[in-house]
């Protein structure tokens, strides 16, 4: 008698790395903070870190990845639509550095944010939080749809999602 059972199952998926991992959403006022389970299942708020003052912000960004002990630490990368880079991009890419420095060995990610701010805000209104109240809420969802997104990333296709930043030594 034939074995059927794997007959119409699905193939398997890659194996995903294990441990926590921080997503960061970089704003000129505020850097929004996230972090997932061990298992890289869920995305959760940890935080709204001030980020006018960039060394204080970076600070306080080492003391969190100290606190959450994370495999890596994934920032997201401000595209435009067409998936060009501009000036906000440039400015990502130079703070995603200065983190990769004051958190290494911990590796740093870039991955694509595009419409993140805008969903995480939309999501914030469908829920009733107000656009005031909201704005510190608003970077901490944002940071974990950046997070969410790159946990699927990588359950889909077994790799570290994004591209890898070099600390500038």
């Amino acid at each position: 008698m034939p074995d059927t059972r794997d007959e119409g199952a699905e193939p398997p998926r890659p194996a995903m790395r294990r441990g926590r991992r921080l997503g960061v959403d970089v704003g000129d006022a505020r850097i929004g903070v996230a972090s997932c389970d061990p298992d890289g299942i869920l995305a959760t708020p940890v935080e709204t870190v001030p980020g006018r003052d960039v060394p204080a912000a970076l600070r306080r960004l080492a003391q969190i990845v100290a606190e959450y002990e994370p495999i890596e630490v994934v920032v997201g990368l401000p595209r435009s639509l067409n998936g060009t880079e501009g000036p906000a991009a440039a400015k990502v890419r130079g703070f995603a550095q200065g983190v990769a420095k004051v958190i290494a060995p911990v590796p740093v990610r870039l991955v694509d944010e595009r419409m993140t701010t805008v969903t995480a805000a939309q999501g914030l209104r469908a829920s009733g939080v107000r656009a005031k109240k909201g704005r510190s809420v608003v970077d901490q969802a944002a940071a974990v749809i950046i997070l969410q997104s790159a946990l699927e990333a990588e359950r889909l296709s077994g790799k570290a999602p994004g591209e890898g930043v070099q600390s500038s030594v």
